[in-house]
């Protein structure tokens, strides 16, 4: 694969970690000295800290940024310009008039929070999406059919720019329904998909219903993003089996960037850290936790003067291994993204992963969809989960989730076409225990 740029991310990924420190000092540095002291949310935090850091060890001792505190701190931001929605993030370094691009966070967990990028932060944006595109191998040659709504989500918006400034056919195909999709990725002999995980399975159902054969379509890789479904074995092999297809997965924020591309081997992800400061806590202390634990995953993006996020608490768990044994020498998170520190479910004492459920729910041949309920049973908790497919063997599947989850499971089997279907990320774990609380 001939792609520009592409010797010089294979070279920083092969650098020795003292050495892959030392560019990250240089790059916090660069930032720093670009974004202070005008950007006045980071003066505020940092005043009582040495900036620049003469170590990138000091910045354990760096207070932490929040989504919280980006919204509600956002009117107080920048008093050079006119008013603005408290739903503009408050981490903004430059008036308004130098920013091009807006983008808006889902709102699926809380306040929807609107982020702006200048030419040059989305410029960042479509460099970091280089490594993800070379992990799927996509060059010139290829057509690539980016299934998703052209609304304020960030992720595509800068996926599509990636794609052309590769030099690919870029095919979007917002407001097309999803048979519309399929005729489509049949016509043009598409050759690489991007959606999330959700989606690549509903298109496989929906081709499977029209009679369109997908595995004779062309395409050889799907780029999936939005959940943790690209790096979950049993929605991997699903996808890959349907499409005839490899997954790369990928993960990233409209808060903090493109930070995370995975294998070839669908393992897990790695962090970019020639554009990001990766570390990880114990999401109860806020402590350092080590290589193989279950930790919160915290951010500092180097190269995003505009918006720039420092030391900021992403809220996804993962298993950091920073093993030598691998060729690229980034972080790599082994299972890629396990969860979210609030999707965690504790039902009748046993601590559930949605992640958990999709592998086991999944991983049955005749499950075409699913959606699990906790409720509050008496004064007990229980779990519940419907599924569609009429070849599905409930009580051995309810089985399966006891022996993998330690908790009785209530599994019924619904008409097909009753549950959900979901372009963008999928909400499949309902916690009625609290109403605020769906997932």
């Amino acid at each position: 694969m001939h792609v520009e740029g592409f010797d010089e991310r294979r070279w920083v990924e092969r650098l020795p970690r003292g050495e892959l420190r030392a560019l990250q000092l240089e790059r916090l540095k660069r930032l720093l000295a670009t974004i202070l002291p005008d950007n006045q949310f980071y003066a505020r935090k940092l005043a009582e800290f040495r900036t620049p850091p003469e170590s990138l060890d000091e910045l354990a001792q760096w207070p932490f940024t929040t989504k919280g505190e980006l919204i509600a701190k956002s009117l107080a931001n920048d008093d050079r310009t006119e008013p603005v929605s408290a739903r503009l993030a408050a981490n903004r370094t430059f008036p308004l008039d130098r920013y091009v691009r807006c983008h808006r966070t889902s709102g699926t967990r809380g306040e929807p929070l609107v982020v702006l990028d200048t030419a040059d932060d989305w410029q960042w944006w479509i460099e970091g999406w280089q490594f993800v595109l070379d992990a799927a191998r996509i060059d010139r040659r290829d057509r690539v059919v980016l299934a998703f709504s052209f609304g304020p989500f960030i992720g595509f918006w800068s996926a599509f720019d990636a794609v052309l400034a590769r030099g690919a056919m870029t095919i979007p195909t917002g407001g097309m329904n999803t048979l519309a999709r399929l005729q489509l990725i049949q016509s043009l002999r598409a050759t690489a998909v991007l959606c999330t995980p959700s989606y690549a399975l509903h298109l496989a159902s929906s081709a499977e219903q029209e009679g369109i054969d997908l595995r004779a379509c062309g395409v050889r890789a799907i780029v999936v993003a939005g959940e943790p479904g690209g790096s979950i074995p049993a929605v991997r092999e699903r996808i890959q089996s349907a499409w005839n297809a490899q997954v790369i997965d990928h993960a990233g924020a409209t808060e903090a960037g493109p930070w995370g591309y995975g294998d070839a081997s669908g393992e897990g992800l790695y962090v970019n850290e020639s554009q990001f400061l990766a570390e990880w806590i114990d999401p109860a202390t806020g402590l350092a936790a080590g290589d193989g634990q279950v930790a919160e995953l915290v951010l500092t993006s180097l190269g995003r003067a505009g918006a720039p996020m420092i030391r900021y608490r992403t809220g996804d768990l993962a298993k950091p291994d920073r093993s030598s044994s691998r060729e690229n020498q980034f972080a790599f998170l082994l299972g890629g993204i396990l969860g979210r520190a609030d999707d965690m479910l504790t039902v009748r004492g046993v601590n559930i992963f949605p992640s958990s459920l999709e592998d086991i729910l999944w991983s049955e041949p005749g499950v075409r969809e699913y959606r699990a309920t906790v409720r509050k049973s008496g004064a007990l908790d229980s779990l519940s989960v419907d599924v569609e497919g009429a070849e599905t063997d409930v009580a051995r599947l309810a089985t399966r989730l006891q022996l993998r989850l330690g908790l009785r499971v209530e599994v019924q089997q619904v008409p097909a076409g009753t549950l959900p279907r979901f372009e963008g990320k999928g909400r499949r774990v309902i916690d009625e225990r609290a109403a605020s609380h769906s997932l």
